[in-house]
């Protein structure tokens, strides 16, 4: 138990972030009166002059009981405050633990956000990467990473009118099995094929009123994701990809996705029932090319599976995939990792996404950890540097950038794309510069109104009580956009 002492409420989920990020996996309290078991203070004093405070953290080691200060002085603001506490609780617990973080203080999903604020506002590219380094203590590699990344984000977005322009996600929440780590709405395929036309329905629902209420709009972009899509079958697939193009203006829209993660939901049926309508962008998901962990994590297919999944993608004519690698699976070693991008590099995706592995409060993984903590779970800068140096060689570049809460070696997740193969979507969900319309159980909409403002609408994630009420649904996305 790490006990901090501070009485900063405003900024309590922020510090609690940062100290887990050196405490992973423990458990964080706060007290307001100091007590001998703290092992953190934080305290405020006034500063030199008249507007200026200053904020001094103290850590204990646990180990040896040497305490760590650090101070510093910011001006009456927020924004300097909360900058101020983080650099200093950076400082004292890098001393205390002997450990630095290639985030430095940043513990929020999105650090791109930072560099395309500043480029928005005229800024350089020296002055971005300054900006990570100095005030959020970044690491010198991952400075250079988001700001390369922004760059190629703002160039990618340049073709989106984000007041006129708005992209649409539609939910199925249906998975031949729930993976191990997994923690998306996601509901067994073989207790709900009696409903999934039911679902259907109610989609068809949810794009008319979309449709209605977005007619003088340009849908920009489509993602129909879960789950995984391709539980359905090819009829339903064709049904729903047939709903999508009758009820939209498709004309201005610049990429059109479908999940087809699970090589074992996939046939050529499926595949071609997809391709017959405007869809130009699939995902077929290996996560590793290692037999042994496929099994522990859930995936029941082989890695011959995934093999001929893509081959038959590709003789149907997909020219835009992308495939997803976990890094940090049970048990993996460099050589696992290294064997897995020999293997994807064979196959030559168009898109690869590598995720570092993210302990999810409502996993498997976490929810029953005693059956797997014989395993080792690891990433490293150094897998990083493999997986990067392997979409060089098949011609990709880093494009988009996000982090999750309990990271395996706090690291990141990066999707890399060969030219003008890039996942659009994947860019606008990240740095949330336009709305999006979600649809499905468990979708979550998001306005972005004209003052920056970004308000979210919810829909039920229980498949039942999203047939029941969809009427429901319907009504909080119309209130949602109506203040747009």
């Amino acid at each position: 138990m790490i006990t901090v002492v501070s009485n900063l409420e405003q900024f309590e989920y922020d510090i609690r972030g940062l100290v887990m990020a050196f405490y992973p996996g423990e458990s964080i309290s706060f007290a307001v009166d100091d007590n001998e078991s703290a092992c953190m203070r934080i305290e405020w004093k006034s500063g030199q002059t008249e507007n200026e405070k200053r904020v001094i953290v103290t850590a204990l080691n646990r180990e040896n009981g040497d305490e760590h200060t650090a101070s510093e002085g910011y001006s009456d603001s927020r924004v300097e405050a909360k900058s101020a506490v983080k650099r200093c609780i950076y400082r004292v617990l890098s001393e205390t633990t002997q450990k630095t973080l290639p985030w430095g203080t940043l513990t929020g999903i999105r650090p791109t956000k930072i560099p395309m604020a500043l480029f928005e506002k005229g800024g350089s590219k020296d002055e971005a990467y300054e900006l990570m380094t100095s005030t959020h203590l970044v690491s010198d590699g991952k400075a250079k990473l988001a700001v390369e990344i922004a760059e190629r984000e703002r160039e990618l977005l340049s073709r989106i009118d984000y007041d006129k322009g708005y992209s649409l996600y539609i939910g199925i929440p249906f998975c031949p099995s729930t993976c191990l780590y997994c923690s998306f709405t996601s509901y067994p395929i073989s207790m709900y094929k009696k409903r999934v036309d039911e679902y259907l329905d109610c989609l068809e629902k949810e794009i008319r009123f979309t449709a209605e209420r977005f007619k003088n709009r340009l849908l920009n972009s489509i993602y129909i994701g879960g789950g995984t899509p391709t539980t359905l079958e090819p009829e339903q697939l064709d049904r729903l990809c047939t709903m999508v193009e009758t009820s939209f203006d498709l004309s201005h829209l610049l990429e059109f996705t479908v999940e087809a993660g699970r090589p074992d939901s996939l046939t050529r049926e499926k595949l071609l029932a997809i391709k017959k309508h405007k869809v130009d962008r699939i995902s077929i998901n290996p996560q590793t090319m290692k037999e042994e962990t496929l099994k522990i994590i859930g995936r029941h297919h082989t890695v011959e599976d995934v093999k001929d999944a893509f081959h038959m993608a590709r003789e149907v004519g997909f020219n835009n995939i992308n495939m997803d690698l976990i890094l940090g699976l049970p048990d993996e070693t460099y050589e696992d990792v290294e064997h897995t991008m020999k293997e994807i590099y064979e196959l030559s995706p168009d898109n690869l996404t590598v995720h570092s592995l993210a302990l999810k409060r409502s996993s498997r993984l976490n929810l029953e950890h005693e059956q797997y903590e014989k395993y080792m779970y690891e990433n490293s800068q150094e897998l990083m540097d493999l997986t990067a140096d392997y979409a060089a060689r098949m011609g990709m570049e880093p494009y988009y950038l996000y982090r999750q809460k309990n990271m395996a070696g706090n690291l990141e997740n990066v999707g890399y794309c060969r030219e003008g193969k890039a996942g659009l979507y994947n860019i606008l969900i990240m740095e949330e510069k336009q709305s999006i319309v979600a649809l499905g159980a468990g979708a979550t909409s998001k306005a972005v109104y004209k003052d920056g403002t970004i308000k979210r609408a919810e829909n039920v994630k229980d498949i039942d009580q999203y047939i029941s009420r969809i009427d429901e649904m319907i009504e909080r996305k119309r209130a949602l956009y109506d203040k747009e």
